[in-house]
């Protein structure tokens, strides 16, 4: 089947040729504080 690992390719495979990458962030989750400033703004 081809769906199964060849344990062949998995003992060769090299981590050296991985690129390096940096993750960043996009949905940060408002803090307790934030969400007390949103409310104290729509209140006004």
């Amino acid at each position: 089947m081809a769906d199964k690992l060849d344990m062949g390719e998995m003992a060769s495979f090299d981590k050296a040729k991985l690129k390096k990458t940096e993750t960043q962030e996009k949905n940060t989750l408002l803090t307790k504080e934030t969400i007390e400033q949103v409310k104290r703004s729509e209140i006004s």
